[in-house]
């Protein structure tokens, strides 16, 4: 089962033992809200300097709020609002470095400076996002972005089975 392990200082090998971690805690679990909500708790441990980080499931042409860890969340989002659906029109990554500076942002927390979004597409058909937020600009950089969707990826895999 999870266990905190000491960061090594190397953040592609600190990311390859979370992507086990997921792996492993997906194995055998069928239920996607247990899978998720795991996910998310995992995250929120690996994670530093982040302040929300969770889901929203696509339902009946929007996103709606599913599993995260953090402060209580904006509930509903419209396809192409915010960072969030417009990760879904677009079926791309959303790196934000200044949330601030993105026109039609949705302010769910006032602390929150950056953020990384990113779409969970499960046979060409939208399943909903990962969304982190971070108090730090420009908290997010390629390696995490890498990274971050090769975790999607898996979890795209359980969620599908």
């Amino acid at each position: 089962m999870f266990q905190k392990t000491a960061y090594s200082g190397n953040t592609a090998k600190d990311y390859e033992l979370l992507l086990k971690q997921l792996e492993g805690l997906n194995e055998g679990e069928t239920d996607s809200i247990a899978i998720l909500a795991n996910a998310s708790a995992l995250l929120n441990q690996f994670l530093d300097s982040i302040n929300w980080v969770g889901f929203y499931l696509w339902k009946e042409n929007e996103l709606v709020l599913g599993p995260f860890q953090g402060l209580p969340a904006c509930v509903r989002i419209g396809y192409g609002k915010g960072v969030c659906g417009t990760a879904v029109k677009e079926r791309a990554t959303q790196r934000i470095d200044d949330v601030h500076l993105f026109p039609g942002h949705i302010v769910c927390d006032g602390a929150s400076k950056s953020e990384i979004v990113i779409p969970i597409i499960i046979q060409d058909n939208i399943y909903g996002v990962l969304d982190i937020d971070s108090p730090v600009k420009s908290r997010f950089n390629d390696t995490d972005q890498i990274y971050l969707e090769k975790f999607v990826h898996i979890l795209g895999a359980a969620l599908s089975d």
